[in-house]
């Protein structure tokens, strides 16, 4: 079903790579759509025409639920594409709402999106906007993101490039301030809280943030960009090569790409250590390390005294985002003296790859690894292994309970969990937060589902 592969010397992992397996069964990643929709809904004052059917509409609906965006503040329009348009053509169709967006919602850019439908049709958006530009007020930005043309990390690149021409180049630079790139590239059901606590720590040290790339950004802040003195990348999925022409078009410096984002003890410490490095800051951030280790010892010492005992040598697998699973993989390792057995990875962006290479190299283990995971391929991987728990999502969830793997844990999306209030996985905190979703779900995993309480009546 698939071979194991040692790609290079000295590799620290076993690579599976799954025969006949050129299309994807259940795929776990949404379309380029998805991913360039996530990236655009981020940008205040702008509205999307999207050239498709009704259905894909509702992906950009779902890319503004991602940014928790109200009804009231999305502008959004629709072709309606039907059968006839596909084969007939429907460039007047979206030229005449394109006019009418202008008119109504008044906004300083429109986002033209084609999906699958305009590349069917052949549909020339670039030479479609550039021939109506004269007619509309608006900056009209057209962008071909079907499905055809990759997977949402894919469609995340797209839409930051699109944003790219936005970013005014300027001589100088202010200092002690950064943008935050992509942050919701990021499987944390709240990533919101992850990003909430960057903010507040480089706040703690006296770096400001200039934008977010992008979430509730303005294109003013958009527009700025260019005069922060670092650019911080919050994914290991999808922003990297924006963060790399960031820094070759403006010369702002791409920082802390190269090490795990901060997820554990020892990644937060380790991050924080290197952001206080570059900025010359490293005292204030000691302090900010030693107040969140003692906050996450006394917790633990006061809750958590059956964690070590609970989970050493526990065999794992891990299906996740490299944005969250490589510092996990640490965190398990080293802090919970768990073993990663194996390691599922939605993404396979080269650089990642590296990285995940030089961590696993930094700790002596050699699991097996799938990257570009499926969920045929997350299957057949988890029904291969011998492990007794499984990190991952409500999908991962079901097919540990049907593989009979005692434990699995419901941390990543898409979640059965409701979280009411945002939960960071990122820092002290998170890795608080982190803990205990997965105690609540041991303990969960050990109550009999087999007890007829009738009985006892």
């Amino acid at each position: 079903m698939y071979n194991l592969c040692r790609e290079g010397e000295g590799q620290m992992y076993d690579e599976l790579k799954f025969e006949n397996c050129n299309h994807s069964k259940d795929p776990m990643v949404g379309c380029a759509l998805e991913g360039a929709a996530g990236i655009l809904a981020g940008i205040k004052d702008i509205s999307i025409v999207i050239h498709s059917p009704q259905g894909c509409s509702s992906t950009v609906s779902v890319a503004y639920d991602t940014h928790e965006i109200d009804f009231t503040k999305r502008k959004v329009a629709c072709t309606r594409l039907f059968e006839t348009d596909i084969v007939m053509g429907a460039s007047d169709k979206l030229k005449e709402l394109i006019r009418e967006v202008d008119s109504k919602f008044k906004t300083r850019a429109i986002f033209v999106i084609g999906t699958c439908a305009a590349d069917i049709i052949g549909e020339d958006l670039e030479g479609l906007c550039r021939n109506l530009q004269p007619q509309i007020n608006a900056k009209l930005i057209p962008l071909m993101a079907g499905g055809f043309r990759g997977d949402s990390y894919a469609g995340i690149d797209m839409g930051l490039k699109v944003l790219f021409p936005f970013i005014k180049k300027q001589s100088e630079k202010i200092p002690n301030t950064v943008n935050l790139i992509a942050p919701q590239a990021n499987l944390n059901p709240t990533w919101w809280a992850d990003l909430k606590w960057i903010r507040e720590v480089l706040e703690k040290i006296g770096i400001r943030v200039l934008a977010v790339l992008p979430h509730e950004t303005s294109l003013e802040e958009l527009g700025s960009a260019g005069l922060a003195s670092a650019d911080i990348l919050l994914s290991h999925d999808a922003g990297y090569e924006f963060g790399l022409k960031m820094q070759e078009v403006h010369g702002i410096p791409l920082i802390l790409s190269d090490i795990p984002l901060p997820v554990g003890l020892k990644n937060t410490a380790r991050w924080l250590r290197a952001l206080g490095k570059y900025f010359g800051i490293e005292e204030n951030v000691e302090t900010i390390i030693k107040e969140g280790e003692d906050l996450t010892i006394d917790v633990l010492r006061r809750r958590g005294l059956m964690m070590i005992q609970r989970y050493r040598n526990c065999r794992v697998a891990v299906s996740a985002d490299a944005t969250l699973g490589i510092g996990l993989t640490r965190m398990l390792f080293e802090e919970l003296e768990m073993i990663p057995e194996l390691l599922l990875f939605r993404s396979s962006m080269p650089d990642s790859q590296s990285l995940l290479e030089n961590e696993l190299k930094a700790m002596g283990i050699s699991p097996r690894v799938v990257f570009s995971a499926d969920g045929y391929q997350v299957k057949q991987s988890l029904m291969d292994s011998n492990v007794d728990a499984v990190f991952g999502s409500s999908w991962e969830y079901y097919m540990a309970e049907e593989l009979g793997i005692k434990f699995a844990f419901d941390v990543f999306n898409p979640t059965n969990r409701v979280n009411y209030l945002n939960k960071s996985y990122f820092g002290y905190e998170g890795m608080l937060n982190f803990l205990e979703n997965v105690a609540n779900d041991w303990e969960r995993s050990l109550r009999s589902k087999q007890i007829n309480w009738e009985e006892y009546l």
